[in-house]
């Protein structure tokens, strides 16, 4: 009858943490402060790289990108996850669910490439700082970032639209708090062994084979910090790098226990707080990973806000 009665035949309905009424109101606190530290955080780390001229380097186009990815891969899912942790229905439109699961699945593709060519960046810095600028011209940095958001897009393409039509048999009630691949595959009411291959196939290519040249990169990296002599660059390689590898650990630790799995073993809870791990979570922390650990940015901010303040005054 709940079912019937809040939802038209087309939507889906989300249960997300309704099995734990009590959790709700807190939780909706919780998200709403992280987003809009992800927002703020986000939006800041944008406008400073583009503004400030100092930081106008491939290492920080590639961070604004990056925090571009995160304020869209928040904004997927986040306020629709506010609207039904406080409301009381727990519904999202058919044509809602679909979107939703393309731009989130398209935005992450994007963040496993990025986080690649992020990790190529500092190789490339550290290990051939000579020939750096030819190596990471500015046509060549924006040709690589336009290649991370189509292919990761054109993945999304093709893993939706094979999990869209995937016979569900009237089933509606997704076991989570938005539209996902592993979630809606439970949904299935035929065999998906072809889903499930296919997924793992994408997901070992978009996520381990990235993650293993990242790690090779930095073994060279760690190779070539080791030989710099001046222990003050030593340590700022070190602390640029550092940043790098955390953002990747809590980024593709989370995301590897969700995709490279058949969905046929996929946990609930454990989903569930996988999910909020690298689509709320990580990019929340990001932008905070970023600046205060780069006195780079921390400077860049510290003028933008002297200015600002010299504008108001006069």
């Amino acid at each position: 009858m709940w079912t019937s009665n809040q939802s038209s035949q087309d939507d889906f309905i989300l249960l997300g943490f309704s099995d734990r009424p009590w959790l709700e109101t807190p939780l909706f606190v919780i998200f709403l402060i992280a987003y809009i530290f992800a927002l703020f955080g986000n939006i800041s780390i944008i406008l400073v790289s583009r503004l400030d001229p100092q930081l106008d380097s491939p290492m920080y186009f590639f961070v604004s990108n990056l925090s571009l990815l995160d304020l869209c891969y928040t904004t997927s899912t986040v306020p629709q996850m506010l609207v039904n942790l406080k409301g009381p229905e727990k519904t999202i439109s058919y044509g809602g669910c679909v979107a939703q699961l393309y731009i989130f699945l398209a935005l992450g593709s994007t963040e496993c490439l990025l986080l690649a060519i992020m990790a190529f960046d500092r190789y490339a810095a550290i290990c051939k700082p000579l020939h750096y600028p030819v190596i990471m011209n500015q046509r060549r940095c924006v040709h690589m970032a336009s290649g991370t958001w189509i292919s990761g897009f054109a993945n999304s393409l093709v893993q939706s639209t094979l999990t869209v039509m995937v016979p569900r048999c009237g089933q509606r009630v997704i076991d989570h708090f938005f539209c996902e691949v592993p979630a809606l595959l439970k949904l299935a009411c035929t065999d998906t062994s072809v889903n499930e291959a296919e997924l793992n196939v994408l997901g070992a290519l978009l996520l381990l084979v990235p993650l293993a040249l990242i790690l090779g990169t930095y073994v060279f990296i760690a190779q070539a910090v080791m030989k710099i002599r001046s222990a003050e660059s030593r340590w700022k390689a070190f602390n640029t790098c550092a940043s790098h590898l955390l953002v990747v650990f809590l980024f593709y630790f989370t995301a590897i226990s969700m995709y490279v799995q058949p969905p046929s073993s996929y946990s609930r809870d454990r989903g569930k707080i996988m999910a909020l791990f690298y689509g709320i979570v990580t990019p929340t922390l990001n932008p905070f990973i970023y600046t205060l650990r780069n006195k780079d940015v921390k400077a860049a901010l510290r003028r933008a806000l002297t200015k600002e303040f010299w504008v108001k005054t006069r």
